[in-house]
């Protein structure tokens, strides 16, 4: 594509950590990236964390926590243009995410909350919305969905390398030496398990640093008790709801011991996953919340025995990544490229997707 071809896009991500709604400037052509922008994040207020939670256990007005959830990301989309000092008319289109409230694949169900119609109308941008739903149906998982966008910027460094997203789900992107070399798939839980505990049992959004954790004992037997769920021996391409696990076996546990155990688990469970890479790894680079978690990097680094660093350590920017790669696949849908493989989500073969809503 010629230079031409390169537009700025808006991306927008609120994720199963039901901590806020990310949003991400970039200018890319739908392959390559150009250029990243300013990125955002606007926290939930804690009312409403509470209503996509009971959401996600089936209480609430799903249509009046989806307006409210779609006019909250068009205010993070007037914050951004505000600060960012580009004009409305310099910006392609919008990437919206919006929110997963059931994700189900082994099923075929993936549901996602999100007006793209009425955040094009708020915003007066052409909006890209609904980016899974074809996936699923040309039988896909549906899921992870930043995997191309991880490839695109991790050209150029040492491979075979991960990516490893520790948001509410931990998931991974294989990229091998060669170009177009790619697999993905959800590791096992991510923060999820973490938050709920500290915050049933101390109180805490999430346990910051891994503190917590660091004070506690692993419980062997709780977590070999975690670990023999049938979903590790699955091979890729495989995906999950943030509620697949639940915190049962560490019920015992005092909250430090508990912390610790369920910080094991995830650093298990992505170690788990790397017996399933079709090659060994040189380095881990670590994006999302998790990235923040000491005790977890370093279990971490304990069991992949390679090194395991946040994505800055290569001038990414972790808490953006999602963002910027929902505005990457907004390009891309318009160009009608392809935005799952048949190696990062199972689906069929290449498979485009989303949804375009004009905003006039």
């Amino acid at each position: 594509m010629s230079q031409d071809n390169f537009r700025w896009a808006i991306g927008l991500m609120s994720g199963t950590s039901l901590d806020g709604i990310d949003a991400a400037l970039l200018c890319s052509d739908g392959q390559s990236v150009a250029e990243t922008g300013l990125a955002i994040t606007i926290p939930y207020d804690q009312m409403f964390r509470g209503s996509l939670r009971g959401l996600l256990e089936g209480e609430g007005r799903a249509s009046e926590i989806e307006r409210d959830l779609t006019l909250r990301h068009a205010q993070v989309v007037e914050t951004l243009l505000d600060k960012s000092g580009l004009e409305r008319s310099q910006i392609a289109v919008v990437g919206f995410h919006g929110h997963t409230i059931q994700h189900e694949p082994v099923k075929g169900l993936m549901r996602q909350i999100g007006d793209g119609a009425l955040l094009a109308t708020e915003v007066g941008i052409d909006v890209v919305a609904d980016f899974r739903s074809r996936d699923v149906a040309e039988g896909g998982e549906g899921a992870p969905f930043a995997p191309l966008y991880h490839a695109a910027l991790a050209i150029g460094l040492e491979r075979p390398l991960v990516v490893l997203n520790l948001g509410g789900v931990g998931n991974v992107t294989w990229i091998g030496p060669d170009d177009g070399q790619v697999l993905a798939f959800d590791t096992g839980p991510g923060n999820a398990l973490i938050d709920d505990w500290v915050a049933a049992r101390a109180g805490l959004a999430y346990d910051r640093g891994g503190a917590l954790a660091a004070t506690g004992r692993v419980a062997e037997d709780a977590l070999a008790n975690l670990m023999a769920d049938a979903y590790f021996d699955r091979p890729p391409p495989k995906s999950l709801d943030r509620d697949a696990f639940e915190t049962a076996p560490v019920t015992g546990l005092s909250r430090e011991d508990g912390a610790a155990t369920l910080t094991a688990f995830t650093a298990a469970a992505v170690a788990a996953g790397a017996a399933h890479f079709p090659e060994p790894i040189r380095r881990c680079l670590v994006t999302g919340g998790g990235r923040h978690n000491a005790t977890l990097m370093a279990m971490l680094a304990d069991r992949l025995e390679t090194p395991v660093e946040p994505v800055e350590a290569v001038g990414w920017d972790g808490d953006a990544l999602e963002a910027q790669a929902f505005a990457y696949l907004a390009i891309r849908a318009m160009e009608g490229l392809p935005l799952s493989l048949p190696s990062t989500t199972g689906v069929k073969q290449p498979t485009t997707g989303g949804v375009l809503h004009r905003a006039a």
